[in-house]
């Protein structure tokens, strides 16, 4: 009986050893230092088409200058924000597990049984793919929205071979 408790425990971790791991995240092109850099020419452009327009007596516009300056400022916060989005995704021959993290935090799971889950790719002939999910049990969990077209092909295609090699295939 102690042999074969043994050859159980060790199936079990064989099963459950992973076989395909990734960490999505978004990308963004401007870090600190040029959001800083941006953010600095903006309001020196501003700075200066303001004062013209207040050295010509019109100094209501000078108020809409700052504003402008802030709304730049809001939005690059926004996108900085979003930034923070993630996904992790993990396969093993028991479980296909995509945990999505938000910006804010909010961490939600979804698990599907690998043998019964479908990688689903919806393609654009331009733009290449536009969608992926795994559907299974009525279940349908999006992968990647947040990735560049690149991105997401590199993905599909290990995310696919790691998928069929889950299933036996």
């Amino acid at each position: 009986m102690g042999d074969n408790s043994t050859v159980n425990r060790t199936s079990d971790q064989a099963a459950d050893r992973l076989i395909f791991q990734a960490l999505l995240v978004p990308y963004r092109s401007l870090g600190p230092r040029g959001f800083t850099v941006v953010m600095a020419f903006v309001a020196l452009v501003s700075l200066a088409t303001s004062l013209g327009f207040l050295a010509r007596g019109a100094w209501p516009v000078v108020g809409f200058f700052g504003l402008d300056v802030l709304l730049v400022w809001w939005a690059f916060r926004a996108s900085f924000r979003s930034a923070k989005a993630r996904e992790e995704v993990s396969l093993s021959r028991t479980d296909l597990a995509i945990r999505k993290i938000s910006p804010r935090g909010v961490v939600r799971e979804a698990h599907h049984n690998p043998f019964w889950a479908r990688f689903r790719v919806a393609r654009h002939e331009e733009i290449g793919i536009t969608r992926m999910s795994v559907d299974s049990n009525r279940i349908s969990t999006e992968i990647g929205g947040f990735l560049n077209p690149d991105d997401r092909e590199s993905f599909a295609r290990e995310f696919h071979r790691a998928l069929l090699t889950a299933k036996g295939r």
